[in-house]
């Protein structure tokens, strides 16, 4: 399956290009033995904010109604200078315009030229869509081919507190030209940190087909048991140690790596 990549039209070519990555900077070090673990890690892609690696921006939450998008510029190494602030403020209730305000700014930005540039990091109609909510805009968009969905969704196993709750949502990218966004819902006095090499959400793709679930037969659910007793028995026998001088176990990860092995020569035969 191929899926086209597009950049974020507000910024385009600009920020890193989605990449799967099984690791988590801050899950303990035995978990890297542990390969269901970093295979739920690199499940789908992640994605990153369209910003340059000198570039950074925050984005804050300070409740009733009020949001917060701060850039920020380090030039030549130097320490972090603050560009302009943003700032979006919902109507009553939640239901009207929404009005924008630059709080700060360097002489040389126009107000239009900062909102211009805080809206390529957030969509501002999203705003409060639950009270808190936030749409983050990817560098990289999706376009999947037909019976294909994308699946957008928080960073797998980033469990490290706190954690900003995310509503996952599932887009029909085969047909409809979405912009992709992650929104998560900040409470008041929170904010979102964005840099050019942390990820800010992940995208997965599935098919877009109906699922039947099937009760096994007898004899199937005997050669399932029959299958884990086999695995476990394998997995025993092909212990090896880490460095440090904890055990642990790759059959599973060479097994893996068998059957797609597999896969691809039945598939290169056919072809």
């Amino acid at each position: 399956m191929d899926v086209r990549i597009f950049s974020n039209s507000g910024r385009p070519g600009v920020g890193q290009r989605p990449r799967r990555e099984g690791q988590r900077p801050l899950l303990p070090q035995h978990a890297r033995h542990c390969p269901v673990l970093e295979a739920g890690s690199a499940m789908g892609f992640l994605v990153f904010p369209p910003l340059e690696p000198n570039e950074a921006a925050h984005i804050a939450y300070e409740g009733e109604g009020r949001y917060l998008v701060s850039f920020f510029l380090a030039a030549g190494g130097a320490k972090w200078d603050k560009v302009f602030t943003v700032a979006f403020q919902l109507a009553m209730g939640g239901i009207g315009a929404i009005s924008e305000f630059v709080e700060f700014k360097k002489p040389e930005l126009t107000d239009q030229n900062a909102i211009n540039m805080a809206k390529a990091f957030i969509v501002p109609e999203d705003l409060g869509t639950p009270p808190g909510a936030i749409s983050l805009c990817g560098a990289t968009n999706f376009q999947t081919p037909p019976g294909w969905d994308s699946v957008y969704t928080p960073i797998f196993n980033m469990i490290e507190r706190p954690v900003a709750p995310m509503l996952v949502v599932r887009v029909e990218t085969d047909w409809f030209a979405h912009q992709t966004e992650f929104r998560y819902v900040l409470q008041p006095g929170e904010g979102m940190s964005l840099s050019h090499t942390l990820p800010i959400g992940q995208v997965a793709f599935v098919p877009r087909e109906e699922i039947n679930l099937v009760d096994g037969t007898t004899e199937e659910q005997k050669a399932f048991s029959a299958s884990i007793a086999a695995f476990f028995k394998e997995k025993g026998e092909h212990k090896v140690a880490s460095p440090y001088g904890l055990q642990f176990s790759p059959h599973y990860l060479r097994t893996s790596r068998a059957v797609k092995d597999a896969e691809k020569a039945a598939k290169d035969a056919k072809s």
